[in-house]
């Protein structure tokens, strides 16, 4: 069952009629170009199969009811809200997402009701980016239901920032923008160039499968917060490091630059800009690789910047390294921690020859280590939001 089955049949169950329509967006890996968002720099994103849909129909009323099908398959119901009446903190949890997408909406002109009922497979807490998922899927359901045509990807970029206003604002969680361009804007068997600052992007041509590759994903099932954890900090930490240098984000430093950069800036903050700077470099390096179809080059960028957050941003933990460090041992090619950090997942690219020793050799690690059994699976460049069905 898809997921926009999933949610279309719940709507029903819970309303008693079909649902207006459904609209699903899915969460993302990103393949490099980590914490570089927030700091104007370029990322590297693709979708993943796996989506969050939400079944939708319009309300007589200003008001907006939300429910969702939880890992259990039992329907949640969150309190009923006012458009008019909301204010960023309430209501929490993971109501909180759309209805800070509706908060956000209700600035341009969208301030209908709804009755929103989410169902999907993207998995929480895990780095993949499923908050992201759930404010651009609700952002399309509502914006759908007040008569807006399917967006290009001009309004895409633009319904990016409201979602990710949402998030920063709304919920209280300072991300990027990285995962909301993700979750809108990827298609198809391609990788998402883009930079940040101009808000420029390139499609770029990702089929590992036809080398004989695969992105495997180890979901490290240790949960994560970024508006409880450390990612608040590195952000701060960024943007004073900006601030001393006279520039007006980290993007604007480059390598060249760097030595004596470092020199300047107070010993808890080089590492930082060190880690941004060189993240950003790494990006355009495995841009140009891929643009001369040569996925399995670049192996190396993936460690380096594994080794770069794990040393200089400081967002790993046992065990996103010990799923990289297996994976690397067991003949993947390159791998790397991917999101937020603090937990999450990891991804190792792999020969398809090579997936199954692999697998192997992590869960084996995990058991050894007595760590949680973490989730293994094959990410595939997957289409970015829309609508699944009128």
């Amino acid at each position: 069952m898809t997921s926009a089955d999933a949610a279309a049949g719940a709507f029903r169950s819970l309303h008693g009629r079909l649902p207006r329509g459904v609209w699903s967006a899915p969460g993302r890996v990103n393949l490099i170009g980590e914490h570089t968002d927030y700091n104007d720099g370029y990322v590297l994103p693709f979708a993943l199969p796996h989506r969050l849909a939400v079944a939708a129909s319009p309300r007589d009323d200003k008001v907006l009811t939300m429910a969702t099908v939880g890992s259990d398959g039992r329907l949640q119901q969150a309190a009923d809200v006012e458009i008019p009446h909301l204010r960023p903190g309430e209501p929490d949890s993971w109501a909180a997402y759309p209805a800070g997408v509706a908060w956000v909406l209700r600035e341009h002109g969208v301030d209908h009701g709804a009755d929103l009922l989410i169902a999907g497979d993207v998995p929480t807490g895990a780095g993949l980016s499923s908050s992201a998922a759930l404010e651009c899927a609700t952002a399309l359901a509502l914006l759908g239901l007040a008569g807006q045509p399917e967006p290009d990807h001009a309004r895409r970029v633009e319904i990016a920032r409201w979602a990710q206003r949402a998030e920063n604002e709304f919920v209280g969680v300072p991300t990027g923008v990285l995962d909301q361009m993700a979750s809108l804007c990827c298609v198809a068997g391609h990788v998402l160039f883009l930079d940040v600052r101009s808000g420029e992007t390139e499609q770029v041509p990702f089929d590992a499968e036809a080398e004989g590759l695969q992105v495997l994903v180890v979901d490290t099932r240790v949960k994560h917060a970024h508006s409880e954890s450390g990612y608040g900090d590195r952000r701060r930490g960024t943007e004073q490091a900006a601030a001393l240098l006279g520039v007006e984000a980290l993007r604007d430093i480059t390598l060249g630059d760097l030595p004596s950069t470092l020199d300047a800036l107070p010993g808890e903050l080089a590492p930082l800009v060190r880690h941004v700077v060189t993240e950003n470099a790494r990006v355009v390096d495995v841009v140009n690789l891929l643009r001369g179809g040569q996925v399995a080059d670049i192996g190396p960028l993936l460690d380096a910047s594994h080794v770069s957050m794990r040393d200089d941003y400081r967002i790993s933990c046992p065990e996103l390294d010990l799923a990289v460090d297996t994976a690397r041992a067991a003949g993947a090619l390159g791998a790397r921690m991917t999101g937020g950090g603090f937990g999450g997942s990891a991804i190792a690219l792999v020969h398809k020859s090579d997936q199954q020793a692999v697998e192997a050799a992590i869960m084996a690690a995990f058991e050894d280590a007595g760590f949680r059994a973490p989730r293994l699976f094959v990410a595939i460049p997957s289409p970015g939001a829309g609508q699944d069905r009128p």
